[in-house]
């Protein structure tokens, strides 16, 4: 059948092998991130010059030169095009894998995770994905890549400590650039290049809107949420491994043994409450009850970290509600962001993610180090503490979708003119019209919404 054809009633052939390819590119880096998370504390204590402090310091330094420069290689890339940025982050990856594979001291280690995390392409892999997918089908391209790095996260958390076992940290480490450097194949080989790239404001950071997102209160409020929740996560894992070594006596060759059942069972167990989230309607509810279960699962891990079943049990339920809200946070983001403002909100709250991370890594080393395992997890059980504060004063979103509607060529008193009528259509909560991008950015209520009516604005697309 045609390609053109095939695109009428969904996704082409094209497109879902671009989006295809851009997950596998994104979920083969973030693979080689995740697998050091449950095998590097271990590992770091037979490093020269290492303390619990800098181990931790090296478990989380990415997430700096990650958050620092993700956004400045979004932009970059609506400059000198998109793959070129692509290949040099993966490079750059790849070569913070090989210094700290072949370091023998803790500070070449952190030397190479800076490395690893200034390859930061989060920006321009979103960029190039909006670039090669239709504005009908980029929620659906968005969404096989944060699928697969929920997948390369639970298939870390397992292959990290059976790797470890064979080839050890310096190998998964090799390991990681190799799967670098297949990421830059891909791009090469595989990623069709996009006639023309242009700004989308769903997808891309536009940097004059920084402030007003920026003071924001409701969207501070998520960017909050994700960075506790990754600093949470990340200084769990700062001393989890320990836990399961030295307090419960799990030998760390069998930590996989424990990993996996969690893994399995909690993923499943996300997935109702999502329904009731979003089906129901009870967003909020489901929002800050998931947060009290991870200020719990913290709060028990500071206690009964001495027993392998304690540990599995609180696990699951820390990982059932790590799931939840990384599920959760991403739609709340789209739902309270202005309609032409959720590409610079969507960047501002990666950046928040991955700072999260580095902070988790050196405060949960640094905890570590002063006052023992059990005041990681109590700290971050605090931590959870404030941002369910922070969560319970939140208003209550609208339950609204993101549309991007591509309505051809406009001078600006016809865009003016076009929203206001765009947003008479029944279903429609906010039209944004931006003459010079061609398309009018929406939010919508889906159960409402006078499809029919709406097609009316819209133009064939282009590519």
């Amino acid at each position: 059948m045609n390609e053109d054809l095939d695109a009428a009633a969904g996704m082409s052939r094209k497109e879902v092998r671009s989006a295809a390819s851009m997950a596998g590119i994104y979920a083969l880096r973030m693979l080689g991130l995740f697998m050091i998370l449950p095998v590097f504390a271990l590992y770091a204590e037979d490093l020269q010059g290492a303390t619990p402090a800098l181990a931790g310091l090296a478990i989380g330094i990415y997430g700096m030169t990650q958050a620092l420069l993700q956004i400045p290689f979004g932009l970059v890339s609506d400059r000198i095009g998109r793959k070129p940025v692509i290949i040099f982050g993966l490079l750059v990856f790849a070569a913070g894998s090989v210094v700290a594979a072949g370091a023998d001291s803790i500070a070449m280690v952190i030397l190479g995770r800076m490395l690893q995390g200034a390859g930061a392409i989060a920006a321009a892999v979103m960029a190039l994905t909006a670039d090669l997918i239709r504005e009908e089908h980029r929620v659906k391209a968005m969404a096989m890549i944060g699928m697969s790095i929920g997948a390369s996260f639970a298939l870390a958390m397992v292959l990290g400590p059976v790797l470890n076992t064979w080839i050890g940290v310096p190998g998964i480490f090799w390991l990681t650039a190799v799967l670098a450097l297949a990421g830059v194949a891909t791009v090469i080989l595989i990623v069709p290049t996009p006639a023309i790239s242009r700004l989308h404001r769903d997808a891309e950071a536009v940097p004059e809107q920084f402030v007003s997102v920026l003071r924001d209160a409701q969207l501070l409020r998520l960017d909050s949420g994700i960075f506790c929740l990754h600093l949470m996560l990340t200084a769990t894992f700062v001393v989890l491994p320990l836990a399961l070594r030295d307090q419960a006596g799990l030998a760390a060759d069998q930590h996989w043994k424990l990993y996996l059942p969690v893994l399995v069972l909690s993923l499943p167990m996300a997935i109702p409450f999502i329904l009731q989230a979003e089906k129901h309607r009870r967003m909020k509810q489901v929002f800050v009850g998931a947060i009290v279960f991870l200020m719990l699962a913290e709060a028990g891990l500071a206690w009964l970290h001495a027993s392998v079943i304690s540990i599995a049990l609180l696990l699951f339920v820390f990982y059932t509600a790590f799931n939840l809200l990384e599920a959760i946070l991403p739609s709340l983001i789209a739902k309270v962001a202005p309609a032409d403002r959720k590409g610079t909100a969507m960047g501002v709250y990666s950046s928040s993610q991955f700072f999260g991370a580095f902070i988790g890594g050196a405060a949960g080393g640094w905890l570590h180090g002063r006052f023992g395992l059990g005041a990681v997890f109590l700290f971050c059980a605090l931590v959870a503490l404030a941002w369910l504060a922070l969560a319970a004063s939140m208003k209550s979103p609208r339950y609204l979708g993101t549309r991007v509607l591509r309505i051809g060529p406009q001078d600006p008193a016809g865009a003016h003119r076009l929203a206001a009528q765009i947003t008479a259509v029944r279903g429609v909560a906010e039209a944004v019209v931006i003459a010079e991008d061609e398309v009018a950015y929406l939010k919508i209520d889906q159960q409402t919404l006078d499809e029919a009516a709406l097609q009316t604005f819209a133009v064939p697309a282009t590519k």
